[in-house]
């Protein structure tokens, strides 16, 4: 028995110093990752200062360089990424855990997670050779015709069809991070207690309001973070972004024009950047990807807590 504790004590002792010095070193992989971007980027950094983010010039032959029309394509097809792929998530994962029959329920299930195992490259070929066609033909003159000329979301509709651009690299993002998302959201919504979902049914509630008041205020941190993985996603794709967007170093009003990203940049262009300083531009753009990507965590962490507080207050 001695022997036994002294034994279990020991593994506790292993266990907690492995779990402590692996979080450690993530932290140091961070911490690496940031200071390695910041040398690439400082030559950039020290050139065009504060600059570099506010202008929109990206010329390599004056050596001109600004991020501005990178990050306005990144925020820009992200949220339309959102817009989409949240709802649409969300209701496949309802429609399998609360709507869906029995037999039906695992076929849609992995038909969803083979879609979430597509590479993006096959997403952004498939953009390219037949969605964005079909986008320019039918879809975005109707936009144009009709949302174009509104007076305030107008000019974000107006101009020619071209297929490719900001929208349909915001809408094939969607797509991508849909089976992603509903995924997770699948498997946190299974995990509710069903004993939960069953009384709120016997006392007469609906499956809308089971879903408002039992499985999300239950699931809502993991939801949150489902979310959060997704974002991440549709900040840093860089093929099929790449494939449908327009790679145009012009920032454009209009939501059907081409423009750019980061990640399209940087795989556009590392290869041929010629030059320390136009090499050091395109590290800096990493460098505000990766500040980007930790701002949008650190909020969606700072509502979590908020949620968490008013919770206890409420109690």
């Amino acid at each position: 028995m001695v022997r036994s504790g002294t034994r279990g004590r020991i593994l506790d002792v292993v266990f907690a110093s492995a779990t402590k010095a692996s979080a450690i070193f993530v932290l140091l992989i961070i911490v690496a990752i940031m200071l390695s971007l910041l040398i690439g980027a400082w030559p950039a950094l020290k050139r065009f200062g504060f600059y570099f983010v506010i202008s929109k010039e990206w010329n390599p032959v004056t050596e001109h360089f600004g991020a501005l029309v990178a990050i306005y394509g990144t925020i820009v097809t992200s949220i339309i990424a959102m817009l989409i792929g949240v709802p649409v998530s969300f209701g496949i994962a309802v429609f399998i855990t609360e709507l869906c029959p029995a037999w039906l329920k695992q076929p849609i299930a992995t038909a969803i997670e083979l879609l979430a195992a597509i590479p993006s490259i096959i997403y952004g070929m498939w953009g390219l050779f037949v969605f964005a066609p079909f986008f320019g033909d039918h879809v975005e003159p109707w936009l144009s015709n009709t949302l174009g000329r509104l007076p305030v979301i107008g000019p974000l509709f107006s101009g020619p069809p071209l297929g490719i651009g900001v929208l349909t690299a915001g809408i094939i993002l969607g797509i991508m991070i849909i089976p992603f998302m509903a995924s997770v959201f699948r498997d946190l919504f299974e995990v509710v207690p069903p004993v939960l979902k069953e009384s709120a049914y016997g006392i007469g509630a609906t499956t809308w309001e089971v879903i408002k008041k039992i499985v999300l205020p239950y699931t809502k941190i993991g939801v949150v973070g489902a979310i959060m993985l997704g974002l991440g996603r549709a900040l840093g794709e860089t093929m099929a972004v790449t494939f449908v967007i327009g790679n145009a170093d012009r920032l454009e009003t209009s939501l059907l024009m081409p423009g750019n990203t980061i990640s399209s940049s940087l795989a556009n262009q590392f290869t041929e950047a010629v030059g320390k300083l136009y090499t050091s531009s395109l590290i800096a753009l990493g460098l505000l990807l990766f500040i980007l990507t930790f701002i949008v965590l650190f909020v969606a962490k700072y509502l979590l807590v908020r949620l968490t507080l008013k919770e206890g207050v409420r109690t």
